[in-house]
């Protein structure tokens, strides 16, 4: 079984404070795009989990969170055949993009279908979330509206459509230092959220773009410039707007115009900023957990 692990973008991400657990609150509006890594698993007579990458550096034993996705369903359904599965990385690695997480969520939906567990989406969801809080929303895929830590999901209306072009700079970016570089006291600009949300059911992709926002911007860009220099060449190539997603350091910028966005990446490319430029679409889920 072949499945693709579909990457996302946040295209408004708000914090609204901190728990006791120590775990924030968030409210943010999250889309799948059609940037993926590939997660083939089968078989096998040997009893266990067996998981190999293309990338040297990424652990492959229980560090890894397909290898926990996929324990956590063959423990819990005492499954005595063995797995195998092999992870081909392309979206970046620690790039605010799930990369990670889709991996996982790739990993409970073919565990789900190759040993005929019978799980359906809601419930591989209440899973997930014991993997990591973006998890349930990498198995749901598509526009959701996303609060609590991450994992109360609302399923938006299809983003209208437009074109996403990826920048990423050659740094990582971890989401603790995301949120080390994070006042809430002195956050100044916040997503309208809720009006986004009008926006996206109304399909007015022009007033929703105006509304987006990120608070972990203006920090993470404090501290990497490159890629306050990143959104402003994708702007001033004729973005709707451009902004970093999550945790950063990856950029994206909405585009209503295939020229536009092609432009726009070939600009990028000739300037060096970006290590990883790649020229997209949203995702639209057709059926669930159906892989594409």
């Amino acid at each position: 079984m072949r499945l693709r692990a579909m990457a996302k973008i946040n295209l408004g991400l708000d914090i609204i404070g901190k728990r006791e657990d120590g775990y924030h609150e968030v409210r943010m509006i999250m889309q799948t795009i059609r940037m993926y890594d590939v997660l083939e698993i089968r078989k096998k007579t040997s009893p266990g989990i067996s998981l190999s990458t293309n990338l040297p550096y990424i652990p492959c034993d229980e560090r890894n969170l397909v290898y926990k996705a996929a324990k956590i369903l063959m423990d819990e359904f005492h499954v005595e055949e063995g797995l195998s599965m092999k992870l081909t990385k392309s979206v970046p690695v620690a790039a605010g993009m799930a990369g990670g997480s889709s991996d996982a969520a790739a990993a409970f939906v073919g565990v789900n279908r190759l040993f005929h567990l019978g799980l359906s989406e809601e419930e591989l969801m209440k899973r997930a979330v014991q993997v990591g809080a973006d998890v349930p929303y990498c198995v749901m895929r598509g526009t959701a509206l996303a609060e609590g830590i991450g994992e109360k999901l609302t399923r938006l209306p299809d983003l209208p459509g437009c074109y996403i072009l990826i920048g990423k700079p050659g740094i990582n970016v971890s989401t603790r230092t995301a949120y080390e570089n994070l006042d809430l006291n002195e956050i100044r600009r916040r997503p309208d959220i809720d009006g986004m949300i009008c926006d996206i059911k109304n399909k007015d992709l022009y007033s929703m773009t105006g509304k987006m926002e990120n608070v972990f911007e203006p920090g993470i860009m404090a501290k990497y410039p490159v890629i306050r220099e990143i959104r402003d060449l994708m702007e001033k190539q004729g973005a709707l707007k451009a902004m970093m997603s999550g945790s950063g350091p990856t950029v994206f910028g909405i585009f209503d115009d295939a020229g536009k966005m092609q432009n726009a990446a070939r600009a990028l490319k000739k300037s060096g900023l970006a290590k990883t430029v790649f020229a997209t679409r949203t995702y639209k889920p057709g059926g669930g957990t159906k892989d594409e």
